[in-house]
């Protein structure tokens, strides 16, 4: 199951304590310093689900000074490891503190605490700066795979891709995205949207925010619909009532199940949709020649 969402603290080293002179000569060496805690990025989409079954990560502290002005040791720093396209936002505030892209190394998110002095006036070292935090996955995909659910994206994805998607003839099969490689580019199965899904329904909302960072829509519809005009506004709706500048993303929209009907009614259908829009494909992951062409529309993306 992908968690997309979730809420966590996290916490620097606490600085180590100095030593305090007991002896003449050299004596009482000061405190290491926590640890501080850095975020990395990381291609595996699914480690928010390290979250669940612990929340709270705190780096390790800084140890006490020692005898003969030796400073303590620093306290090992703490990488946690989170997905691309993951936004960190400040509990309280919900400010945004940063997104975590494909080529984020070593943010720092939280310092460790100094280490205090030793001497005569030895001091305790300092806290670690502890932070409450929210994470918010938004997948980063070159192709979002969209529609109605049952359109036929799955089993496009996993013929265009190393995806291994499930697959099934009934609705929401699809209940999370599904990420596959197409000649190096990245393609998303967004889970079927329905009428509604901007004001939350069928988990609509879960969905329509992974296609926010997604370059390119393929708009997946069925040549088994009843409607293809209605299917296709009903899914742009959605997206401009989520946000309106998603309509704005490039678009192609494939027929997709073109063998379970005869070829004139897919040029029928083909010629309802260029009503609405010119880039218009169809495909059927049974007919080899249709697959293809539509790889060679994808590459002169």
């Amino acid at each position: 199951m992908l968690i997309d969402h979730a809420e966590i603290t996290v916490r620097g080293g606490h600085g180590g304590a100095g030593m305090p002179k007991k002896f003449k000569g050299p004596d009482g060496g000061n405190g290491g310093r926590g640890g501080n805690v850095y975020f990395k990025t990381s291609s595996n989409i699914n480690l928010l689900n390290q979250f669940s079954e612990k929340d709270v990560f705190v780096a390790e502290n800084g140890e006490m000074g020692a005898r003969n002005n030796k400073t303590g040791k620093d306290g090992n720093d703490l990488t946690i490891f989170l997905p691309a396209g993951t936004a960190v936002y400040d509990k309280k505030t919900r400010e945004l503190i940063v997104e975590i892209e494909k080529n984020t190394e070593h943010f720092l998110i939280a310092k460790g605490g100094k280490g205090g002095w030793g001497g005569v006036t030895a001091e305790l070292g300092e806290r670690g700066e502890e932070r409450k935090l929210v994470l918010s996955l938004r997948l980063i995909a070159d192709f979002g795979l969209i529609g109605l659910p049952n359109a036929g994206k799955s089993s496009l994805l996993n013929e265009l891709t190393n995806a291994k998607a499930v697959t099934a003839n009934y609705p929401f099969t699809t209940l999370e995205p599904n990420l596959g490689v197409f000649e190096g580019k990245t393609m998303a199965d967004i889970p079927g949207l329905i009428e509604g899904a901007s004001s939350g329904r069928g988990l609509g909302i879960a969905f329509l925010k992974h296609i926010e960072k997604v370059s390119v829509l393929i708009h997946c519809i069925s040549a088994e619909s009843k409607d293809v005009i209605k299917d296709y506004k009903i899914v742009r709706k959605e997206l401009f009532d989520f946000k309106p500048e998603l309509i704005k993303k490039p678009e192609i929209v494939i027929i997709t199940k073109t063998d379970t009907t005869d070829p004139k009614i897919i040029e029928e259908l083909t010629k309802k949709l260029k009503k609405e829009t010119k880039k218009i494909y169809s495909v059927s992951i049974h007919d080899f020649q249709s697959l293809e062409d539509l790889k060679k529309v994808l590459r002169k993306i």
